[in-house]
């Protein structure tokens, strides 16, 4: 949709929009509270604004819609159709497919919770490395870093739904 169509959405369709794009439905609400937006780029500026305050409970929340690093996502929902073209430079051999199994458990274990990366553009071997590179930090900082990929993950999806993705991989790399 382009600008207009998001500044015009209907709030509860837009909602759900948006928690595909993040299921933290604080962050959607101030999104959607902020129309309307003089630019995508000010639509996206909010939105990692309001990406800053993830609490924890919002980043459990909306971990739980994140398949693991290297499983297909099931089904047709929106989440599902994104994450799979997300972690698509993902697809692996027999070999590094046991390898990202493995590292899911063990981060699993030592986290209690799904690893999470922004995969998009990413190969499994990227991936792999900073699964393991993850796994030795601090569970403060690890929390940390799950909220800021979830935060990459967000706005991603959103410029994607403003049609803006191509720009926003440009300004990210």
């Amino acid at each position: 949709m382009d600008l207009e169509q998001f500044n015009a959405a209907d709030p509860a369709e837009l909602n759900t929009t948006l928690l595909a794009c993040c299921d933290v439905p604080a962050w959607a609400a101030a999104v959607i509270a902020g129309r309307p937006y003089d630019s995508a780029a000010d639509a996206l500026s909010a939105a990692a604004t309001a990406a800053d305050d993830f609490a924890a409970a919002d980043v459990d929340r909306a971990l739980a819609a994140h398949p693991r690093i290297g499983e297909r996502a099931a089904g047709a929902s929106t989440e599902a159709a994104w994450s799979r073209k997300e972690q698509a430079g993902v697809a692996t051999d027999a070999e590094t497919q046991e390898a990202l199994l493995a590292g899911n458990r063990a981060y699993e274990e030592r986290f209690d919770r799904v690893f999470l990366i922004n995969a998009a553009g990413l190969d499994a071997t990227t991936v792999l490395a900073e699964l393991h590179r993850r796994l030795k930090n601090a569970p403060d900082a690890e929390a940390t870093e799950v909220a800021r990929e979830l935060r990459g993950i967000a706005l991603r999806r959103l410029a994607r739904v403003l049609e803006l993705e191509d720009e926003l991989a440009e300004r990210q790399s």
